[in-house]
């Protein structure tokens, strides 16, 4: 998912965990439709793990927190349970950390989406998705909202009284207090507040290293970039086009290529690139039917009937920097309109290129094959800040043609 999007969920009961190089504490907070919790009893975290719809569940720093929803069990009047996450260590910032948040299907743990804000840095918390009611049907959008002072700056945000420790004096950087009416008298015997303080626990485990495919990032990033020069990506794997600090808005080839496996026939296979807008709505397609799209900021080679020869069969020109801003997701596919399956193709690939010098920045090969038509090579993603990433798709598709390829390549994004 790209920030702001949003997809209906297919499950009534769904799970959102969010993971990271470092351990985080990940809550869920019941909003009206007023964006405010009805009491203290709507927030659900590690002190008040469950609530009516909604439960917490502890990974214990070896496993990421989670949040189960089940929009079937919400009480009428909730409208939106957002989901949100900080660095379980004081003070520590979301510089350099790249959390995830993956939606599944609670019932048998299916992915139903992900999401990676872009470009943090001072937020000590974030809300980073929301599950909402929208004319009847329960959707996911990603969210991604940074806040500087901390998971009790959210929770006042929406309305949760939150306990301070004692102090002798208020610390100067200390959020200003937020104007609220004064609340109700309380009862003579009023429940405990939920405290923001970690229960009285044996000391966490050790955050768990970085892995080691994030070893390339350039400090202070945590996300691979171009700085180092050419980056080979695995499947799934994801590189932000920046260089020197800044996004790369020039012109690229994505060049796609193959040979037939075992010396055999000649294999035809069309390259094709599918363009996407915020909520995933099809834009246009470039193929060998279609050279030109969008103004001619996308354009294709042309057709490639045999696979045979060294280097790119085919190549699709994108001008970053000319595509409208409606254009924010690329999907970049081959398809076997012959029917020739993939485990009859060898050393498929994708790379990208500066069209400029030349210079090959990004590639992927593809290491497995399916005995399916289509496969989605990469998808490139306009993040909110502007730059683009790259992620390795390498996801196999039963379709002859790109026209196929258009709604499971929207799903994909």
């Amino acid at each position: 998912m790209t920030p702001g999007s949003n997809i209906p969920l297919s499950a009534t009961k769904v799970t959102v965990d969010v993971t990271a190089p470092v351990r985080l504490d990940v809550s869920g907070l019941l909003l009206t439709s007023a964006g405010k919790v009805r009491s203290d009893d709507d927030f659900i975290f590690y002190n008040q793990p469950t609530g009516p719809g909604v439960t917490y569940r502890s990974g214990g720093g070896t496993a990421p927190d989670a949040v189960t929803v089940d929009t079937t069990a919400l009480p009428p009047g909730i409208e939106k349970v957002v989901v949100t996450a900080s660095p379980d260590a004081p003070g520590q910032t979301f510089q350099g950390i790249e959390p995830t948040a993956t939606i599944r299907n609670a019932d048998d743990n299916s992915v139903l989406a992900t999401f990676t804000p872009p470009q943090l840095g001072s937020e000590t918390a974030l809300v980073i998705v929301e599950i909402y009611l929208r004319n009847g049907q329960w959707k996911a959008r990603a969210v991604g909202q940074g806040y500087a002072n901390g998971l009790a700056g959210i929770a006042t945000d929406f309305g949760v009284t939150v306990d301070e420790p004692a102090t002798p004096t208020q610390p100067a950087t200390a959020p200003p207090a937020q104007p609220t009416p004064p609340p109700p008298p309380a009862p003579p015997v009023a429940p405990p507040q939920p405290s923001l303080q970690p229960p009285a626990t044996p000391p966490a485990p050790p955050a768990p290293p970085v892995p080691a495919h994030a070893a390339p990032a350039a400090a202070g990033t945590g996300k691979i970039n171009l700085d180092k020069g050419r980056v080979s990506l695995q499947k799934n794997q994801t590189v932000s086009l920046m260089k020197g600090g800044r996004p790369l808005l020039s012109q690229v080839k994505m060049g796609l290529g193959w040979e037939p496996a075992y010396r055999g026939k000649d294999i035809d296979l069309d390259a094709s690139v599918i363009a996407y807008g915020p909520q995933r709505n099809h834009i246009d397609s470039c193929y060998f039917g279609k050279l030109q799209i969008l103004g001619g900021a996308i354009q294709h080679s042309g057709d490639n009937l045999t696979g045979e020869g060294a280097g790119d069969d085919e190549v699709i020109t994108v001008d970053l920097g000319r595509l409208p801003q409606e254009v924010t997701g690329l999907v970049f596919t081959v398809n076997s309109f012959s029917g020739q399956k993939f485990t009859e193709i060898a050393k498929a690939y994708c790379r990208l290129l500066d069209a400029t010098t030349g210079e090959e920045l990004v590639r992927f090969n593809l290491t497995d094959a399916e005995a399916q038509t289509g496969v989605m090579m990469a998808k490139l993603i306009r993040q909110f800040s502007g730059e683009w990433e790259m992620t390795a798709m390498g996801n196999f598709v039963k379709s002859r043609t790109v026209r196929g390829m258009v709604k499971p390549a929207a799903q994909a994004l």
